[in-house]
């Protein structure tokens, strides 16, 4: 099935397949959102009704007002923005508080976007080291500000800390590592692309002074789609609006926001994260039945004798790190399809989203299956140890 004359192939994998690719199956679209990209998907679509102020956040049609009023609501926040995604929501953050040479508190664990995005200030990165057990706590980041103090005279600009971390799925200590930098006056970045739109994110119990959600990665959105969210008392500066005046025409700008370059998303990522609203508000309702599916296929994998769970245990998230050297690996070791054979296992199953190849350390995402593809995931993963030899305690 091709689309067009372009010769690019209709892309099929959650429609023929079980997805358990770690950053894609909490961005799966629903079907409002793709009805809404099909009239919607323009580039400029959403500017039909733009009025004065003329400011994304102030189109009544499609409901863009509403629906930044809404999401700001829903984060226990003050005011929200869409971005282009979450990295560009830490450079908003970073572009109004970092200038060259400050230090900036950032979780070990984190997605290099978070470094980047104080590079691009020429901001100085300081890690928050990680416990032996994968975790980032309040206790190292107080140790860590007061090392910084030591070091540049001065507390960090920012601290980010991510709820739930890319490589383990790990849950932090948000809530304590907060109250650590407010002591410190230092404004705290909550990195929810993990959490926003798969599970209940309150700021203002968190503590935190800003949200960042990704909506292709956890709120059933198009690429590239992501919130921003502030509290009352950071929202003046992050949303700054534009001061500037052209020497020669005199030109000014109304109120366009200095970081998000005036307006930021339009046409299909708006417009899709817009009509998902609703089904994402509802589902982070039912997070406590998608750890119950993922419980079936992690212990399933964990029974397979050789295979560790790297993630913390019982799990908390539904994005887990397996290593099985001990098991898949030994097989590869001397299967004709090497380390392959494992995805080809799978595939046969109409199971995807593991890397091919990959049977060393490997993540899966478990989340949006029902508990009927939960318990094939786990017999599916059983059944392939079984036929290669491995044992299943």
């Amino acid at each position: 099935m091709k689309c067009g004359a372009c010769n690019v192939d209709a892309r099929m994998r959650d429609e023929t397949a079980i997805n358990l690719d770690p950053i894609q199956v909490g961005g799966r679209l629903t079907p409002e959102a793709m009805k809404a990209m099909i009239s919607w998907g323009d580039g400029y679509s959403v500017c039909d009704a733009c009025r004065k102020p003329f400011r994304l956040d102030y189109i009544e049609q499609p409901p863009l007002k509403d629906f930044h009023v809404d999401v700001a609501e829903w984060l226990g926040m003050a005011q929200a923005r869409t971005v282009p995604g979450a990295r560009r929501g830490f450079q908003q953050v970073a572009g109004t508080y970092v200038e060259k040479g400050d230090p900036v508190l950032i979780g070990a664990l984190a997605h290099y976007t978070s470094y980047l995005s104080v590079e691009i200030q020429q901001g100085v990165v300081r890690e928050i080291p990680k416990t032996e057990d994968n975790h980032i706590t309040a206790e190292a980041a107080a140790e860590r500000i007061e090392d910084v103090i030591t070091e540049f005279g001065k507390p960090p600009k920012l601290l980010y800390i991510d709820h739930v971390d890319y490589q383990y799925g790990n849950m932090h200590d948000v809530k304590g590592i907060a109250k650590v930098a407010h002591q410190y006056d230092i404004p705290v970045l909550y990195n929810g692309v993990y959490t926003v739109g798969i599970m209940p994110v309150n700021g203002k119990d968190l503590g935190v002074d800003f949200i960042i959600g990704s909506g292709h990665k956890s709120m059933a959105a198009p690429a590239p789609s992501g919130i921003l969210a502030a509290t009352e008392e950071r929202a003046d500066e992050v949303f700054r609006t534009t001061q500037m005046e052209g020497d020669l025409t005199g030109r000014r700008f109304g109120i366009k926001e200095v970081g998000i370059l005036g307006c930021s998303l339009m046409g299909a990522p708006i417009v899709g994260m817009l009509a998902s609203f609703p089904t994402v508000k509802e589902r982070v309702n039912h997070f406590d039945e998608e750890l119950a599916n993922s419980k079936i296929v992690i212990n399933a994998l964990a029974s397979i004798e050789g295979t560790k769970i790297l993630s913390e245990y019982p799990r908390k998230h539904t994005l887990t790190r397996l290593d099985t050297t001990g098991s898949f690996d030994v097989v590869a070791q001397t299967h004709k399809k090497r380390g392959f054979f494992l995805s080809s296992a799978l595939s046969k199953k109409g199971i995807t989203g593991i890397i091919p190849g990959a049977t060393k350390v490997w993540k899966i995402n478990t989340y949006g299956m029902t508990r009927k593809q939960a318990e094939y995931v786990a017999d599916t993963y059983l059944e392939i140890a079984e036929t290669n030899g491995l044992t299943i305690q």
